[in-house]
């Protein structure tokens, strides 16, 4: 009861169920998108490393693939879980939104839902083709589970984007009407705010992957399968990596017009200078920005591709439009240094490799890879943070508020300590499997059969 009196006192007078709602929604979204960066950049490592044990007949690549998909399924599985959690979290945290708008947001929704049972479809169809299809048929399987994985994701971005640019509707006496579901569908923010989260699901697989072999070779492993196991999700990552910061330099052009308020507490900047400073680090303290580095006109060359062009301060919007200017800055920064440490890093790696120089021998090398994938996550996380907080406090930008999209039943804090335990049961049980297959295969046992029914004895072609 302590617990609920200090929460709905900080709450103040917004409706019972919106803290419970937002931290709910933080934890959902925050978990279920590394997995979702699984789903969508995972399948294209699997398809490079069957593509290379098929045609260049290397029993190496062919094993990781079978090992990949494997690992695959089981992300998938525990995927489905947290996503199926979320979606029915929409409408009961948020009636406000999911009740005026939901024929805006059905089309895409819908169209995530067939993107994911054609994603799980095909996924069974490639791990039980093993020995079953011809080689070059098999390999083709993964495909549309990989271009299913970019579809889905893509319709769940593009609602996202919607909420940071609403198009697709007019507000006729309190109603939505003239509904146009394609206009939400591509709407004008989707595919940039798509191309960042594509390309950061790169960069979370690739970098996590290749984490983990590096790890077995900082424990001696030092084999082809262990080598070849850490080049071709870190060569995934690395591209990423470099491609990032201009993905999001292009989206934070498009965010200076339609959102100044997010764009102003991302630079820290409380008044409109031009040209405007660049500030890394610093807080906001009694309307006074504190702890900073201010590097003169660079705020302007970054955000807004101009040597004079100011980036918009918060002076200049009202103060019952302003985000939560601490936590929008911090997140954008975290994201930001640590991008940029991971491209120092992939550049490094690559030109000492060019110059003949294995790093993979140097053991702080190992340690770095093998801390660039929680980075990377870290990183993923932040980059969440900074746009959906930055939004704040609209749900849909300039249409409706999150207070009002909240309900206001306080036992919604029970469904987030039910949802907490889901997932801390999801999470120990993904452990516990990944590691017993991980055991398993490094004893020998390739197939890992089931305990009990009966043994596939097949032939496996060749």
């Amino acid at each position: 009861m302590v617990v609920l009196e200090v929460a709905q006192a900080l709450a103040g007078e917004d409706p019972a169920g919106l803290l419970p709602a937002r931290q709910q929604m933080a934890l959902s979204l925050g978990w279920h998108i590394v997995l979702a960066s699984f789903g969508v950049a995972f399948p294209a490592m699997i398809l490079v490393a069957h593509w290379r044990g098929v045609y260049r007949d290397d029993p190496v690549a062919l094993t990781l693939a079978r090992r990949w998909a494997k690992v695959s399924a089981v992300l998938f599985a525990i995927g489905a879980v947290s996503g199926t959690v979320l979606s029915f979290e929409m409408g009961l945290l948020w009636p406000g939104l999911m009740g005026p708008f939901g024929d805006v947001l059905g089309l895409p929704f819908a169209f995530e839902g067939l993107s994911f049972f054609v994603e799980a479809i095909f996924l069974g169809i490639y791990l039980y083709g093993w020995g079953r299809l011809r080689p070059r048929l098999h390999l083709l399987m993964i495909v549309p589970m990989a271009v299913a994985g970019v579809v889905g994701t893509y319709c769940v971005i593009s609602v996202n984007a919607w909420m940071n640019m609403p198009v697709g509707f007019r507000i006729e006496g309190g109603e939505v009407v003239d509904v146009d579901p394609w206009a939400v569908l591509f709407n004008p923010g989707a595919v940039l705010q798509f191309a960042h989260m594509w390309v950061a699901a790169y960069m979370v697989a690739g970098f996590l992957v290749a984490g983990v072999y590096a790890a077995g070779m900082l424990r001696g492993r030092r084999d082809r399968h262990h080598r070849l196991g850490f080049t071709v999700p870190f060569a995934f990552a690395s591209v990423g990596a470099v491609v990032q910061p201009f993905v999001g330099h292009l989206l934070g052009l498009r965010i200076a017009e339609a959102q100044p308020a997010k764009l102003a507490a991302f630079e820290l900047a409380t008044e409109t200078e031009s040209p405007s400073p660049l500030r890394l680090g610093g807080l906001l303290i009694d309307g006074e920005v504190r702890y900073s580095l201010d590097i003169p006109g660079l705020g302007s060359i970054i955000a807004r591709n101009s040597f004079t062009e100011p980036v918009v301060g918060l002076n200049s919007i009202p103060a019952s439009d302003h985000p939560p200017v601490n936590i929008t800055h911090v997140a954008f920064q975290t994201m930001v240094g640590i991008g940029t440490l991971l491209v120092v890093v992939v550049l490094v790696y690559w030109l000492a490799r060019w110059r003949g120089h294995d790093l993979t021998a140097n053991r702080w090398a190992l340690r770095l890879a093998v801390v660039a994938g929680p980075l990377a996550v870290v990183a993923l996380e932040a980059g969440w943070i900074a746009t959906e907080v930055g939004r704040q406090p609209w749900v849909v930008y300039g249409v409706l508020r999150t207070p009002d999209a909240a309900g206001d039943n306080p036992d919604i804090w029970m469904l987030l300590v039910a949802t907490a335990i889901l997932y801390t049961a999801l999470t120990v049980g993904a452990v516990t499997v990944l590691r017993s297959m991980a055991r398993r295969w490094r004893a020998g046992e390739e197939d890992l059969p089931s305990p009990y029914g009966p043994q596939d004895e097949s032939p496996v072609p060749r």
